[in-house]
């Protein structure tokens, strides 16, 4: 499993475009509790965190080369904002020739009309957008 967290250095030199258009985004620092994996999401033993400043999880990261090493072809993506993050990996997983699987149950949004744009928009051109209750009961037959 991988966890993703937007993370930015104390002093901003890492923030790009994406923290301008979303200022508040350059709080999450490592020193903010705000920017702390939730305890219900605390990461077990083999399970990777990946640190970003953009949206995607591919953008600037060891993620792909992470998938590469461990012969991952389907990615199965949940996450916060349906439109900004889950959108930009599953688009670049896509773009990868990886599998992205968006998990209906597991994604949202700040507001129902881009979340709903967006999981239209995935399904018809860049992701399969399956039911929870389906990928466990693809997962436990497989």
């Amino acid at each position: 499993n991988i966890i993703t967290r937007i993370i930015y250095s104390e002093d901003h030199s890492n923030a790009g475009v994406f923290s301008k258009k979303a200022p508040n985004l350059k709080k999450l620092t490592l020193s903010n509790p705000l920017s702390h994996i939730v305890p219900e999401l605390k990461p077990i033993d083999g399970e990777h965190i990946i640190d970003k400043t953009d949206a995607s999880a591919f953008h600037s990261t060891g993620f792909l080369s992470w998938l590469i090493n461990k012969n991952i072809d389907t990615l199965l993506i949940s996450g916060c904002t349906t439109s900004g993050c889950v959108r930009a990996t599953a688009v670049d997983a896509c773009a990868y020739n990886f599998i992205p699987i968006v998990v209906l149950d597991c994604v949202g949004d700040r507001a129902i009309g881009p979340h709903n744009s967006s999981l239209f928009d995935l399904e018809q051109k860049y992701s399969d957008v399956i039911s929870l209750d389906k990928v466990k009961e693809y997962v436990l037959n497989y």
